[in-house]
């Protein structure tokens, strides 16, 4: 039993792996979309959209005159805005390639509800790729189109070191950052330093302000005192000695017994 279920499982993955390495097969209907979808991309397309005075012929004209005017006279269907569109991208596209030289081979995919043809094109400075969508049933209505410019090996690099450059660039930036972040957090406590050191100035001589009033203060009120026991002290002798003033003598000093 266990060596059927192990056999069983080895010809399933077989079958699997035979699915998936194999393409999907097209119908008759089909094909005969895909083969004239490259036909009229390679043959009728890529030079009406290459030929600039078909486009200057077309210019001016609304999105609804152009559909009619290319369905007349070179029995195409297109969407307007589309051929419009694309008369633009490929006339961009011919000044970067530096004009078509040749149209060579072309591929098509069916994805849904639209063929994509793809049209290799040789232009005088380089190479580039048209690509035209067109609608997947028996009209092949052009739905979209432009002319896509190949980089060459020599832009290619110059867009990875550029990468490059921009990335490392972005990385130093930010540990700068952080660097400085991190020196700012041994800066600040010193900066609070000093700001307590300057204002403990002002609040010591504001103490000492006080302090100095307080004591003026004792000082008035000792003074008082002493004025007034001077007095009595003074009337007591007086008295004493049989006087009724105290005119005649002077108390210079006093001294307190502890």
């Amino acid at each position: 039993m266990k060596r059927f279920l192990v056999l069983l499982c080895m010809i399933t993955c077989i079958f699997g792996l035979t699915a998936c390495g194999s393409e999907e097969t097209l119908t008759e209907y089909e094909q005969w979309k895909v083969d004239n979808a490259k036909q009229l991309a390679g043959e009728l397309l890529v030079p009406l959209l290459s030929n600039d005075d078909i486009a200057a012929s077309l210019e001016g004209y609304t999105a609804e005159e152009v559909e009619y005017i290319v369905s007349n006279e070179f029995s195409l269907y297109a969407d307007g805005n589309a051929l419009i569109s694309a008369l633009g991208s490929f006339r961009s596209g011919k000044d970067a390639i530096g004009g078509i030289a040749s149209v060579g081979n072309s591929t098509a995919t069916i994805d849904g509800s639209e063929i994509i043809v793809e049209v290799e094109v040789v232009g005088g400075e380089k190479k580039a790729t048209a690509e035209i969508i067109l609608s997947n049933d028996l009209f092949l209505r052009l739905e979209s189109a432009a002319l896509n410019p190949s980089a060459s090996m020599g832009e290619l690099m110059g867009k990875a070191a550029l990468n490059t450059l921009i990335g490392m660039g972005t990385v130093f930036a930010v540990l700068i950052l952080i660097s400085g972040i991190i020196s700012a957090f041994r800066i600040i406590p010193k900066l609070q330093e000093s700001r307590k050191k300057k204002e403990a100035p002002a609040a010591d001589t504001g103490i000492d302000k006080a302090v100095a009033q307080i004591e003026e203060q004792e000082e008035a009120v000792d003074e008082t005192d002493d004025l007034e026991l001077v007095a009595v002290i003074a009337a007591a002798v007086a008295a004493y000695e049989g006087s009724a003033t105290t005119e005649g003598f002077v108390v210079r000093s006093i001294r307190r017994c502890k």
